[in-house]
């Protein structure tokens, strides 16, 4: 795991974190405030950018060398990434403000998913299957879940790669079949000018899973932190290196879920509803930062660690939800 500057830590970290967590719950923010987007403005509260979109759907990506390139990710609002089994990484893409032609490969949920997008109010989620474990707990969550049965007409087999990692989905097609989900709302992001003090330039920054790494390299030319896996750029088949205006690397406690693959791996749990550490990059700088996320249907706030709002630049964003150590 890459980290420089020091993490906040101990109790001076937990203290600051628990009054700041009280300042925002007050509404004492104001920069906070004077940052929101999303309220009626036209903006997506997403991206900070124009256009909100009319509903919320999230689907969960393949990314195993298999599946490379995917389709359509260049038109994600937010991609998250979490670890699954065998230190791997899987990504959730968030679209609202654009719907792409098509979208994947795409591949099966996780529990971690359902807290994740519980800030989300009532998305849709579109994924290829389930353990037989989760599924009840699928059913009973609060999504429009969107499974090739549930909405057959959205999904396609591309027939130039293998099963499993071939499956694709129609994005449009799919939210039709999800008529409660709910539109684009305020899941505690905050845009606009880069704060006045701190922040490192960099250039580049690491993120690792027990099997898996991102980098992230910063194209002044772009205006976009260049996205690669694994030592390879990552690329989408409609436009080319994947490319995000913020990334943010957030620091959660992963622990072992109640269940496991079929060969016996133990399915990580990944758990956002918390406070912790956080790296938020953007316009070629590195900022280090706290988030917060008092409940599971609250939305996630990132701070410098004075407990000022921490703006990300207008435009997609990657999360890295990290093993914090």
């Amino acid at each position: 795991m890459a980290w420089t500057g020091g993490r906040t830590g101990g109790r001076a970290g937990s203290s600051r974190r628990t009054v700041l967590a009280a300042g925002l719950a007050a509404g004492l923010s104001p920069l906070v405030a004077s940052c929101q987007m999303g309220d009626g403005d036209g903006k997506s509260p997403f991206t900070g950018k124009d256009g909100a979109g009319d509903k919320v759907l999230a689907v969960k990506i393949d990314n195993i060398a298999a599946a490379r390139p995917q389709t359509g990710l260049e038109d994600a609002d937010i991609l998250y990434t979490e670890e699954v089994e065998a230190g791997l990484s899987r990504i959730m893409a968030v679209f609202a403000s654009h719907l792409p032609e098509r979208v994947g490969p795409v591949r099966s949920a996780r529990e971690s998913d359902l807290e994740l997008l519980r800030q989300f109010g009532h998305p849709a989620l579109a994924y290829s299957g389930a353990q037989a474990g989760l599924r009840p707990t699928l059913e009973s969550a609060p999504i429009a879940a969107l499974p090739p049965r549930e909405a057959p007409d959205a999904y396609v087999r591309s027939t130039d790669r293998a099963a499993p990692h071939n499956l694709y989905l129609h994005p449009a097609r799919a939210l039709k079949a999800a008529p409660d989900a709910s539109a684009p709302a305020d899941i505690g992001f905050r845009f606009g000018a880069a704060p006045a003090k701190g922040g490192t330039r960099t250039t580049q920054q690491d993120v690792r899973y027990p099997a898996a790494r991102f980098s992230f390299t910063w194209s002044e030319s772009r205006g976009r932190w260049l996205v690669a896996m694994d030592g390879t750029p990552f690329r989408t088949t409609g436009a080319g290196q994947l490319g995000v205006a913020t990334v943010v690397v957030q620091y959660v406690t992963v622990r072992s879920s109640r269940l496991h693959d079929k060969w016996g791996s133990v399915t990580p749990y990944t758990q956002t509803v918390g406070s912790g550490d956080a790296l938020v990059l953007r316009d070629g700088k590195k900022y280090q930062a706290e988030w917060n996320r008092p409940g599971p249907d609250a939305g996630t706030t990132f701070t410098t660690p004075e407990g000022h709002a921490l703006p990300f630049t207008p435009g997609p964003v990657w999360v890295a939800l990290i093993p914090k150590s």
